[in-house]
């Protein structure tokens, strides 16, 4: 979606249908493909040139959205999560999914919840997956708050000082959204080649014997 585009959505849909894309994008399933980080960016931007609704309104709305939607997410992943996995001979899902689903989140489930914010298509499934991996809901819950205060409310707010600050910025939105994007990839890459990394080191020392 183009800057221009992003500009002309906004307007047509308004705070409600923002705040809609939010909630969307932040639990459920339907909303992976959205651009959450370019219109949260925009709209903050929008904001500080008094073509939506005021910063406090758009901080608070962005932020009760985001962290609803993966309240929800979380609720989906719980109780109807497992009953996807209860099958072993299912031709979709496996029961070693939730296994390793469990696994992660035990290990890096805080941080996860919390980084995913910022990683298009990762945020919508993060919640599901701590719902299926029977995460604990009190943590969940404080790490979403977290992650969506961070998330939310950082990146319009960032639109918005740049708009009060910088309004060449427009000019540029599409680099400017470019960077974002490319930040928001940043740690999918790292634990790529962390993963990879691993990958080797353990292929290195359980290779077969005798230098074959």
């Amino acid at each position: 979606m183009l800057p221009g585009d992003l500009h002309s959505t906004l307007e047509t849909i308004g705070l409600i249908g923002l705040l809609a894309i939010v909630f969307a994008e932040s639990g459920l399933l339907i909303g992976f493909f959205l651009p959450g980080d370019s219109l949260l960016f925009t709209a903050g931007l929008l904001s500080s040139q008094g073509l939506l609704a005021p910063l406090p309104v758009l901080l608070v709305g962005c932020f009760v959205a985001a962290v609803a939607g993966d309240q929800v997410g979380y609720m989906f992943g719980s109780r109807v999560g497992p009953s996807l996995f209860r099958r072993p001979d299912s031709r979709i899902f496996k029961q070693e999914y939730v296994e390793k689903a469990r696994t992660y989140f035990e290990r890096h489930g805080s941080k996860t919840i919390v980084l995913a914010r910022f990683v298009p298509i990762v945020r919508t499934f993060a919640p599901i997956l701590a719902g299926v991996g029977e995460m604990r809901y009190r943590t969940f819950v404080t790490f979403n708050i977290v992650g969506g205060l961070l998330w939310a409310v950082g990146v319009t707010s960032l639109g918005y000082i740049l708009g009060e600050t910088a309004p060449w910025v427009e000019d540029y939105l599409l680099l400017v959204i470019a960077v974002i994007v490319l930040l928001s990839v940043l740690p999918v890459v790292f634990e790529v080649l962390k993963s990879r990394r691993a990958t080797q080191r353990h292929g290195e020392k359980g290779g077969p014997p005798g230098g074959l």
